[in-house]
C-alpha cells in the first residue's frame, strides 16, 4: 500500500470486506464539446473512473454507512455537473435510507472546463448536506492530499467532525494559482493539515493506518446504541468536619484529577474534537464525544491544567464550547458539562472578543437545549466563566467542589477592602456543595472519600457512573 492509497484502497481499508455497493451510473458525455470529450475519455482511461467522484454504500464494522470519494486522479478531482449531480444523489439517498455519511475528498476545486454551471452545483451539494444534518444523521469528513478550492469551501468543511491525513495540503486556494495571481510564494507551512488542526479549524490529524479506528470509534458513539451502566457509584455522607475553606484550598491543589482523568478513567470511545472549526482554538476548554458509564454523549470541559495566570480560559474557549452544544443539539446526543476554572479572562482583549458575550451565549444556549444536560461542579467554579455552563437538566458537584461569583479573595476585598477575610467570605456566600445542594442547586454530591488526589481513579469512575445514573433517567423520563 502507498503512503497515500488510491480511493479504492481507502475503502478497502475502512469498510469490511467486499462490503461496498455502488451508487452510481453511468455518465453521458456526448453533449460537451469535443476537445474536453477527449480530455474526459483520457481522464477515465488514465484513472479507471468513469468520473471523479465514486459513490455508494458498504459496511464498516458492521454499520451501514454512506461513502462519497474524490479520485485525484480524474483530471484533479475536480467537480464537475456530472460529479456534482452525483454527490447531491449519494447524499440525498443516504438521508432517505438513513445513513451516516463517510465524505474523502482529494480535490483542486470545482472543474475550469464547465465554469459557472459547475460552481452553482455546490449550493446544491451544501444545501443536501445541511438537509442530512437536520435529520440528526452523522457526517464524517476525512480530508485528503490535495483539498483545496470549492470542494474546501462547501462539502468539505462541513462535517461533524473532520480528520485530515498527514501532511496534506488543505486551503482555500491552490498555492500554485496563488502565486501566479500574486507573482509570489504563499508562505509555507499555512495550508498544511497540521497547521489547520493546530488552529482549530479540523479536529485531527489522521494517519490512513489509524482511520478506520477513528471512524468505528466515532460511530459507536453517533449509531450504537447505549450500553448498561457498569461503573460503581460512591455512596455514604459527605465529611462534615472539612470546612469550605478547606474544600478551596483542596481544589486548587495541582494533582487534583480533572477532566481529562474523568475522560481517561470513566469513559469509553472517547474522540477528542479540537477548536471552534472555525478557526479558533483555547487549551483551556475541551470537547469530545465519548460514553461515560454506558451512555454516549458530548463533553465540554474546563481543563484546569491549562488555565494559568498567564493564558486563562478566553472567549474562544467558551465558543468552543458553543460548538460542543451545537453538536449534542444536532445529533440528538446528552450534553455533559465540566465546570473547573478559577475564573475567565479579564484582559482587554478578552473584552474586545466579547467575553462577556460568550459567558451570555453559553448560557442561553445550555438553557435551552433540546437534549438532557448534566452539569458537573467538579473543583474551582469561579464567576461567569464557571455559571456559562452550569445551566443543565440534573447538576452534580463533586464534595469538594464550589460555585462563587468570585473567588473568595476578590469577594473579601469589594467587602472589608482586603484579601484577609476570603475564609469568611468563603462561608458566608454558602458557596459550596453542600450548601448548593440545601438549596436545591445541585441535584447529587458525590462524595470524596477516599480523596480524589489519592484515589484519582476512583473518583473518576464515581463522578462518570453519577453522570450515567442521571442521564439515564433524564432520558426514561423523555421516553415515550
Amino acid at each position: 500500500m502507498t503512503a497515500r492509497p488510491s480511493v479504492r484502497e481507502l475503502i478497502a481499508i475502512v469498510l469490511d470486506a467486499d462490503s461496498f455497493e455502488s451508487w452510481d451510473t453511468s455518465i453521458d458525455i456526448s453533449h460537451h464539446p469535443e476537445p474536453y470529450r477527449r480530455e474526459l475519455e483520457a481522464a477515465a482511461t488514465r484513472s479507471g473512473f468513469d468520473e471523479s467522484v465514486l459513490t455508494g454504500r458498504g459496511l464498516m464494522r458492521g454499520r451501514p454507512v454512506a461513502i462519497i470519494a474524490n479520485e485525484f486522479r480524474f483530471l484533479g478531482g475536480s467537480i464537475g455537473v456530472a460529479a456534482a449531480d452525483r454527490i447531491t444523489s449519494a447524499i440525498r439517498r443516504a438521508t432517505a435510507e438513513g445513513l451516516p455519511i463517510l465524505a474523502t475528498t482529494s480535490s483542486g476545486g470545482t472543474r475550469m472546463q464547465e465554469g459557472t454551471p459547475a460552481f452553482l452545483r455546490m449550493v446544491e451539494i451544501s444545501r443536501a448536506i445541511m438537509d442530512h444534518r437536520a435529520t440528526g444523521l452523522p457526517y464524517l469528513v476525512h480530508l485528503r492530499h490535495p483539498t483545496t478550492g470549492g470542494v474546501f469551501a462547501s462539502w468539505g468543511s462541513l462535517g461533524h467532525i473532520t480528520v485530515a491525513e498527514p501532511g496534506a495540503l488543505i486551503g482555500f486556494l491552490g498555492p500554485k494559482v496563488y502565486e501566479l495571481l500574486n507573482d509570489r510564494a504563499f508562505p509555507p507551512g499555512v495550508q498544511v493539515a497540521e497547521n489547520l488542526a493546530n488552529k482549530g479549524i479540523i479536529d485531527a490529524v489522521v494517519s490512513t493506518e489509524d482511520l478506520a479506528v477513528v471512524v468505528d470509534r466515532a460511530l459507536s458513539l453517533l449509531v450504537d446504541p447505549a450500553k448498561p451502566g457498569s461503573l460503581t457509584p460512591r455512596t455514604g455522607d459527605t465529611d462534615p468536619s472539612i470546612s469550605t475553606w478547606q474544600s478551596i484550598l483542596l481544589t486548587r491543589e495541582p494533582a487534583r484529577p480533572g477532566v481529562r482523568e474523568i475522560l481517561r478513567h470513566g469513559g469509553e470511545d472517547t474522540v477528542r474534537l479540537h477548536g471552534t472549526d472555525e478557526g479558533e482554538r483555547d487549551s483551556a476548554m475541551l470537547i469530545a464525544l465519548t460514553r461515560l458509564d454506558g451512555q454516549p454523549c458530548v463533553v465540554v470541559g474546563q481543563d484546569r491544567r491549562r488555565q494559568t495566570p498567564a493564558a486563562p480560559m478566553g472567549p474562544a474557549a467558551l465558543r468552543e464550547a458553543r460548538r460542543g452544544m451545537r453538536l449534542a443539539n444536532e445529533l440528538g446526543l446528552p450534553l455533559v458539562s465540566f465546570i473547573d476554572t478559577p475564573g475567565a479572562d479579564i484582559a482587554p482583549a478578552a473584552e474586545e472578543k466579547s467575553i462577556a458575550g460568550e459567558i451570555a451565549r453559553c448560557l442561553a444556549t445550555m438553557a435551552t437545549m433540546k437534549v438532557p444536560t448534566v452539569s458537573v461542579l467538579l473543583g474551582q467554579g469561579c464567576g461567569g466563566g464557571a455559571l456559562a455552563l452550569v445551566p443543565a437538566h440534573r447538576v452534580i458537584a463533586a464534595e469538594h467542589a464550589w460555585l462563587s461569583p468570585l473567588p473568595p479573595e476578590g469577594a473579601s476585598a469589594i467587602v472589608y477592602g482586603d484579601t484577609d477575610h476570603a475564609e469568611v467570605m468563603a462561608e458566608s456566600q454558602k458557596v459550596g456543595s453542600r450548601e448548593l445542594l440545601q438549596s436545591g442547586s445541585v441535584h447529587q454530591v458525590v462524595p470524596e472519600t477516599p480523596s480524589a488526589i489519592e484515589d484519582p481513579e476512583g473518583f473518576s469512575t464515581a463522578l462518570a457512573a453519577a453522570i450515567g445514573h442521571q442521564l439515564r433517567d433524564l432520558i426514561s423520563t423523555r421516553s415515550p
